[in-house]
């Protein structure tokens, strides 16, 4: 079953003093275009976090973050009381008479006036946040799995209307060279020239082989079927789907060349319109 590259995914783990969340962002992307974001304190798992994501969702834009909430009643800043006094004795210097409480009030908004203590990664905890990690993903998986069965189900819809119009298109073929012939020997007849019987049929077989979309029916069907294959995969068939959607395009292509019939080229337009389709949701897949 194919995966959509869009896709959410979001979890969260209560800790003794904290809250942490993790959410989890995709869009789609012809590789993987990975953002993170992480509080200081977990910087240093960022590089196997990278790994895993890659592994695990392998191609998307997709931005992860990773929220820490202290829910404790301490607070990590300290207010460093050397440099709050320096600043009030310096302003007393300047104006003597000037209220403490105000002079407080300015102190403490001056650079260095609270001192952060880094906290130290603690490894048990890590172990819990990664189990959240990991949920986030699942559930961003399993986003993707939806989003692709919703995709999937377009797809062969499409696919069924394109056999629909190659039949439409069978059914014309044999009255177009019927249509041809008589249009020749018609052309023939009114400029009131001897016919060659021999050479008008060498003529109008040599014309009708150049008009022939016998192969390009047989190789839109199996690609067609080989579309459908992919789709039913378990690898990400992404890429491989948009090489097919190509390969499909050419042969329609060239069936609406060598068509030279109003009605078939009508039908071929609208093959194309649903080859469009395709094309447009194959970007999505992963």
């Amino acid at each position: 079953m194919i995966q959509s590259m869009t896709g959410f995914g979001k979890a969260c783990l209560q800790l003794p003093t904290k809250k942490i969340t993790v959410e989890v962002k995709s869009l789609n992307s012809k590789s993987l275009d990975l953002n993170v974001r992480l509080p200081l304190t977990y910087r240093e798992k960022e590089l196997p976090l990278r790994n895993l994501i890659a592994q695990e969702l392998e191609r998307g834009k997709v931005d992860f973050s990773l929220y820490s909430e202290i829910t404790a009643e301490e607070t990590s800043n300290k207010i460093n009381g050397p440099i709050v006094m320096a600043y009030i004795d310096q302003m007393k210097a300047i104006i003597p008479d000037a209220d403490a409480t105000e002079l407080m009030k300015m102190a403490v908004r001056m650079p260095d006036a609270l001192k952060v203590e880094r906290a130290e990664l603690d490894e048990n905890e890590w172990k819990e946040i990664e189990k959240v990690i990991t949920e986030a993903i699942a559930n961003m998986k399993e986003f993707r799995a939806s989003e692709g069965s919703s995709l999937e189900n377009d797809f062969r819809l499409r696919i069924g209307n394109i056999r629909k119009y190659m039949d439409e298109v069978s059914v014309l073929d044999k009255e177009r060279i019927v249509t041809v012939k008589e249009r020749l020997r018609a052309n023939l007849v009114e400029l009131q020239l001897n016919i060659d019987e021999n050479r008008y049929e060498q003529e109008v077989i040599y014309y009708l082989e150049k008009m022939d979309i016998t192969e390009e029916k047989v190789r839109l069907s199996k690609h067609l079927d080989y579309f459908i294959e992919t789709l039913e995969g378990a690898e990400a068939n992404g890429r491989k789907l948009g090489f097919i959607g190509q390969e499909m395009g050419r042969e329609i292509n060239t069936m609406g060349s060598k068509s030279n019939h109003a009605e078939m080229q009508k039908i071929v337009v609208k093959m194309k319109d649903e080859l469009e389709k395709i094309k447009e949701q194959v970007l999505n897949v992963l």
